[in-house]
């Protein structure tokens, strides 16, 4: 009995002695969490957020800095070359000493070859938009595959580079061509529907009520309305404070 006795007496304070050690363990685990956590954030001076689509509402896709300072925002134009409105909308932008980025139609591209052409001496982006607009997931690896290269090789041919970006129609992509074709998705979040409503007021009131830092506009050289709405918004969003960058100037600084 003297034994136990003493065993409990011997047992009972270390076992508060070693709940104590424990508890500091921890305590110093999670401190130096939060050292950590503190500084990786002032390494880092940004905040990158996920990206995520909706295709017929205005819902964040990418958030390119928290930056208060300075607001950015990204113009894109679907489905063209157009013989006579991608023209007007470059002028429109190099008065502005603007840059947007062009997600082309590689059959629209044929008899257009100087506008591809224009588009790439005058530093805006290129980007893949299909051969003939089809949605990439309704169709075999084969065909989905042969539709986008088609185009690359078109804009290879014309401005000697390979487009690193690819926006596929509605929104419509799957993980088994990224392992297929090596190029990365740029998608939107500000979608007026320009092509559905053309009235260039309704088109610069749903943009500019939506603008935010890091978003990128959806738009189509190939409807006059649109490329009047184009250059409206940026004259009053460049009054707000914005500076217009390509998509890839946005996703990647």
């Amino acid at each position: 009995m003297v034994l136990k006795t003493a065993y409990i007496e011997r047992s009972t304070p270390s076992r508060y002695f070693i709940k104590e050690i424990t508890m500091k363990k921890r305590q110093a685990f999670f401190t130096g969490l939060i050292f950590i956590f503190f500084a990786a954030a002032l390494f880092l001076k940004r905040d990158l957020t996920a990206v995520f689509i909706s295709e017929s509402q205005d819902i964040p896709i990418n958030t390119f800095s928290q930056n208060q300072e300075h607001k950015f925002i990204a113009l894109t134009f679907d489905d063209g070359p157009h013989p006579i409105y991608t023209p007007e909308l470059l002028d429109g932008l190099a008065s502005r000493d603007v840059k947007a980025s062009f997600f082309v139609i590689g059959k629209n591209i044929q008899g257009n070859e100087e506008i591809v052409k224009r588009i790439a001496e005058e530093g805006h982006l290129i980007g893949n938009h299909t051969t003939t607009h089809i949605m990439l997931t309704s169709k075999s690896q084969e065909n989905a595959c042969e539709e986008i290269e088609l185009t690359n090789q078109k804009i290879f041919e014309i401005t000697g580079m390979r487009p690193a970006y690819i926006r596929p129609p509605f929104g419509s992509w799957s993980e088994q061509l990224e392992c297929i074709i090596p190029m990365d998705v740029i998608l939107w979040n500000i979608d007026p529907l320009d092509w559905k409503i053309q009235n260039k007021e309704q088109i610069v009131s749903h943009v500019v009520k939506h603008a935010k830092n890091g978003s990128i506009i959806l738009l189509h050289d190939s409807y006059k309305t649109s490329v009047e709405a184009a250059l409206e918004i940026i004259d009053t969003l460049t009054r707000e404070g914005y500076t217009f960058v390509t998509a890839e100037e946005l996703l990647v600084d």
